[in-house]
């Protein structure tokens, strides 16, 4: 048994000799050389793939504040807290007097006539208004308080009244509301509409007070657990 084992051991290492690295020394640095300038151009690659990503991510996250920021300035527009310029007409109220006029001075305008007109504008395609240069809002209330009536906290006491209008078509909405009858209505009141041609460029200023703020309440960020 133990000579058979042998001779196989002998036979196996007979037909598997051990091959040895003939190569001379300069074919040897020749190869290294090779292997490390493949190494180095592994690596820069490996750099050049990592600062992509790196740029990659940082452009993902400045576009994500950008896209905030613009969808805050959008609705900061359109909940009327930036100023707005366009093109519109420009309505002064006046008291208008007939000859030999015995009675009360006209102090402020009632607050039917001021939602009348609102309502006649938004109808003529209105997009921004502003009374006193106090800007309209959605949640504008103009109410009488007092004897005064009031655009949420403004009292409208003084004359002239200017309300300023900005109309994708001004044209348009100067006719149509040249045609109104609300015109009438201030007259019957002892007020005149005197309403400007279209002017290319209406400037009407930014909602001043604080917005009210319903259905939302502070929450506390929880503590992660680790």
């Amino acid at each position: 048994m133990i000579i058979g084992f042998m001779l196989a051991v002998q036979f196996q290492t007979t037909n598997h000799p051990v091959v040895r690295d003939t190569r001379d020394m300069w074919e040897l640095r020749e190869d290294l050389k090779k292997e490390q300038e493949l190494q180095r151009q592994l690596l820069e690659e490996i750099r050049v793939y990592e600062t992509t990503l790196e740029s990659y991510q940082q452009k993902r996250a400045e576009s994500k504040e950008t896209a905030l920021r613009e969808t805050v300035e959008e609705l900061r527009k359109e909940a009327g807290l930036t100023e707005v310029r366009g093109q519109g007409v420009i309505i002064t109220v006046e008291p208008f007097y007939e000859e030999n006029y015995v009675g009360p001075v006209i102090q402020t305008v009632s607050p039917y006539l001021l939602k009348r007109l609102v309502n006649e504008l938004n109808m003529y395609g209105a997009e921004e208004i502003a009374i006193a240069d106090q800007r309209i809002i959605n949640t504008t209330v103009i109410r009488d308080v007092n004897g005064v009536t009031k655009v949420d906290n403004y009292k409208i006491n003084s004359f002239p009244l200017q309300i300023k209008v900005i109309a994708e078509d001004a044209e348009k909405l100067y006719n149509r509301l040249k045609g109104s009858t609300v015109i009438e209505d201030f007259v019957l009141d002892g007020l005149q509409l005197e309403i400007s041609h279209p002017v290319n460029t209406v400037v009407i200023p930014p909602y001043n007070d604080s917005l009210p703020i319903r259905y939302m309440k502070i929450v506390k960020a929880e503590k992660e657990e680790k």
